[in-house]
C-alpha cells in the first residue's frame, strides 16, 4: 500500500469518527467559566417571575439572578432575547437506566428474584448509554429517581443526573428511599385469575412475610448494636436485614406503592406502628384518604395522570383531578410519569392536571420543587435561587405546552447536549425527500 492510499484511509477514518461523534450525545464537561443568561423571563418557582432578568452561574452554582446582576468580565454572556428560564424537571419515579428494550431480557435490570431484596441498589445497575436519557433531557427532564420494581421489598432507589460518563458520575443521591409494594389485599375475579382460595393464601403469605422480615430486622438491629459492646460475640452480617437498619432508625424513608383505599390504610397503619417514614406512591384512591394522609403528614407521589379511572363508578376525570384534590387538602405531593420510555411526557402529566383545575404555578412545582422536597434535595435543586445548583433550561415558551421547544439545558452548570435518537431520525428522514428520486 503506497503512502497516498494510507493517507486516504486515515482521512476516511477521521471523517467517520467526526460524523459518529457529531451524531451521538456526548456528556458535557464541567463548567469552565461564569455564564450569564441575559434579557430572560426567569421563573424561579419559589419567587415571582422576573421580566428582563439575568441569571449568573459559575462552577455549577447560581451566583445571582434578578434585574440588577453584575456580570464578571470573564463571563460568557448569552442574550436570550426574551426567552424563558425554568428549573429543570425532576422525574420522581422511573426505571431510567435500568431498562432499554422490553423484548430483550438482557437490557432489563429492574427485577430481582424473590420477594425481599432490600439490599439491591439501583444506581450500580444503571446503563449510562441508555437512549432514554437524551430523549428525556430533550424535553427538560434533568434528574430522575430510578428504582427496582420486583417483590414486596424491591430495594433502594437513587436520584440520577441525566448526563454523565458512568453511573458514579450520574448519581446525585443514593439511596433516596427503600422501595416497597404493598401486598394485594383484595381477591380479584376473572377467568384468567387464580382461584379465590389460592389468592387468599397468597395474600396471607405476603402479609406474614412482610411482618416476619421487619421483626427479624428489629432483632438483627439489637444484635448488631450489642456486638459493638466489649465482650459480646460478633453477629454475622445479613445484607438484606442490614439494609433495613436505616429504615428502622428513621434515616431512610420507605416509598410504598399502594393504590386501593384498603392498601393505603393498611400501609399507613403499618408505618405508624413501626415509626417508619413513609411516602405513598401511586395512590389511586388517595382521594378517599385525604384526612388520613393529612393527619399523618404523608406525601404522595402520583404515578401518571394520563390514565383511566380505577373504578366503574368513578368520575371520568378522577385521575386528572387527583393533584387538585391533594392540593386543596393541604397534602404534599408531586407528579411522576413512571417507566422509562414515557419519562419525556412528564410535563404533559402536569399540564393535564392544570387543565383540570390545578393552578398552573402548582403544576410547575409538582415536577420541580415538590419532588425535590419529597426526595430531600430541595436545598440543591428544584428552584432557581442563589447558592442552588445551576440545573435549568431555556425555552421559547411555557414548557407545559406541547409545542414549546427546549433550546438549552444546563445540569450543574454544564451545557448539556440536546441531541437524541428521535432528533437524529427526524434529521435523517428530512434529507430523504431532498434527494432526487426519493
Amino acid at each position: 500500500m503506497n503512502l497516498l492510499s494510507k493517507f486516504f484511509i486515515i482521512v476516511l477514518i477521521i471523517n467517520f469518527l467526526i460524523n459518529a461523534w457529531g451524531s451521538e450525545p456526548i456528556p458535557a464537561p464541567p463548567q469552565k467559566q461564569p455564564i450569564a443568561l441575559t434579557n430572560a423571563v426567569i421563573h424561579p418557582v419559589t419567587n415571582p417571575v422576573i421580566e428582563n432578568g439575568t441569571i449568573l452561574f459559575d462552577k455549577g452554582l447560581i451566583v445571582d439572578l434578578g434585574t440588577d446582576v453584575t456580570i464578571p468580565s470573564d463571563a460568557l454572556t448569552i442574550d436570550l432575547q426574551g426567552k424563558h428560564v425554568y428549573p429543570g424537571f425532576i422525574e420522581s419515579y422511573s426505571r431510567l437506566g435500568l431498562t432499554e428494550i422490553g423484548a430483550v431480557k438482557s437490557t432489563n435490570d429492574y427485577n430481582e428474584t424473590g420477594q425481599i431484596n432490600s439490599n439491591v441498589r439501583a444506581e450500580v445497575a444503571v446503563n449510562p448509554e441508555s437512549e432514554y436519557f437524551p430523549v428525556a433531557r430533550a424535553n427538560g427532564i434533568t434528574m430522575a429517581v430510578t428504582l427496582p420494581a420486583s417483590g414486596i421489598i424491591s430495594g433502594q432507589s437513587a436520584l440520577l443526573k441525566l448526563d454523565g460518563w458512568t453511573w458514579e458520575d450520574m448519581t446525585l443521591m443514593a439511596p433516596v428511599s427503600m422501595v416497597m409494594h404493598w401486598p394485594e389485599l383484595q381477591v380479584r375475579t376473572g377467568s384468567w385469575r387464580k382461584p379465590v382460595e389460592e389468592q387468599q393464601k397468597d395474600i396471607q403469605k405476603n402479609k406474614d412475610l412482610l411482618e416476619k422480615t421487619f421483626k427479624d430486622a428489629q432483632v438483627y438491629l439489637v444484635a448488631r448494636e450489642a456486638a459493638q459492646k466489649k465482650g459480646t460475640p460478633f453477629h454475622k452480617k445479613d445484607l438484606r436485614l442490614e439494609a433495613l437498619i436505616p429504615v428502622l432508625k428513621g434515616e431512610l424513608p420507605v416509598w410504598i406503592t399502594a393504590n386501593s383505599l384498603q392498601q393505603i390504610e393498611a400501609a399507613v397503619g403499618w408505618a405508624e406502628d413501626l415509626n417508619i417514614k413513609m411516602v405513598l406512591v401511586g395512590g389511586t384512591d388517595a382521594i378517599y384518604a385525604t384526612d388520613l394522609l393529612k393527619e399523618k403528614n404523608i406525601p404522595v407521589i402520583i404515578t401518571s395522570i394520563l390514565k383511566l379511572p380505577a373504578h366503574r363508578d368513578s368520575d371520568i376525570d378522577e385521575p386528572f383531578t387527583l393533584p387538585l384534590k391533594l392540593y386543596q387538602a393541604g397534602i404534599k405531593y408531586c407528579i411522576a410519569s413512571t417507566g422509562a420510555s414515557s419519562v419525556r411526557n412528564l410535563p404533559y402529566h402536569a399540564a393535564k392536571a392544570a387543565a383540570y383545575g390545578l393552578p398552573k404555578e402548582e403544576a410547575l412545582k409538582a415536577i420541580t420543587l415538590y419532588p425535590a422536597e419529597i426526595i430531600g434535595v430541595a436545598d440543591r435543586v428544584g428552584s432557581l435561587e442563589k447558592g442552588k445548583e445551576a440545573t435549568l433550561m431555556v425555552t421559547d415558551g411555557d414548557p407545559l405546552e406541547i409545542m414549546t421547544r427546549i433550546e438549552k439545558l444546563y445540569i450543574q452548570g454544564r451545557d448539556t447536549d440536546l441531541m437524541n435518537k428521535h432528533k437524529q431520525l427526524y434529521l435523517k428522514y428530512q434529507e430523504r425527500y431532498k434527494q432526487p428520486g426519493s
